[in-house]
Parts: structure tokens; C-alpha cells; sequence
């Protein structure tokens, strides 16, 4: 189910998003204060671009602060088009699993400090 969930993923747009949010994180490495950030994205990208077979894990007290301006600026926009993707998904029984793919990312877009992903 991994595999087929992860092409048909790839297929349906997960290529061009994993794309988008590795062309925002290079671009935020251009300066030295926008590296932690764009190391964010890349996380994101990653998870994007195959997020079956994948779980985040949170952890780090120490990266509150920074999760609280992520959120303020840019998270909390982001996990909304996340969630807004998943509730759509969910419309069909065939497109609840990528829905809770969706809402996987929502949660990373708005926390992504402090996270891991690892697989499973």
C-alpha cells in the first residue's frame, strides 16, 4: 500500500508541491539567517514527496520559541491549505487515505521545528 499510495501521490501532485517547498528552501539558505527556515522546508519537501510509510516525531522544548514565529509568519497559512487538501480528500472513501496524508503535512507546516521524520 506504501508503494502504490506513494506513486499515485507522486502522480496526483506531490511531485510539483516536493518540488515548490525545496525551490523555497533554497532560497531562504541564500542568507544566513533564513537557513533554519529553509532547512524546515526541506523537511516538508521531503515528507511531501513520499508521505507514505512516514512518521513525524515532535520533541524539543528548546524550539517553542522558534515553532511560535513560525506559526505567527508563515505555519499557520500553510497547515490551513493542508487541512483545506485533506477535507477534500476525505469527500471520497478512495481519497480518506491521502486526506490523512494531508492533515500528517498540516501538522508538520504548522510545528516543524523540533520534528523528525522517520520511516516506518
Amino acid at each position: 500500500m506504501r508503494l502504490l499510495g506513494n506513486i499515485l501521490w507522486i502522480l496526483l501532485g506531490g511531485l510539483c508541491i516536493a518540488i515548490g517547498w525545496a525551490l523555497v528552501g533554497l532560497v531562504l539558505c541564500i542568507t544566513i539567517i533564513g537557513i533554519p527556515l529553509g532547512l524546515q522546508c526541506f523537511k516538508m519537501a521531503t515528507l511531501t514527496l513520499t508521505p507514505f510509510g512516514k512518521t513525524v516525531d515532535y520533541g524539543g522544548i528548546g524550539s517553542t520559541l522558534v515553532n511560535i514565529v513560525w506559526v505567527i509568519l508563515v505555519g499557520w497559512w500553510m497547515a490551513l491549505g493542508y487541512v483545506a487538501a485533506g477535507l477534500v480528500n476525505c469527500i471520497t472513501i478512495i481519497g480518506i487515505p491521502f486526506g490523512l496524508q494531508s492533515f500528517k503535512m498540516a501538522k508538520l507546516a504548522l510545528w516543524p521545528f523540533g520534528a523528525e521524520i522517520r520511516s516506518l
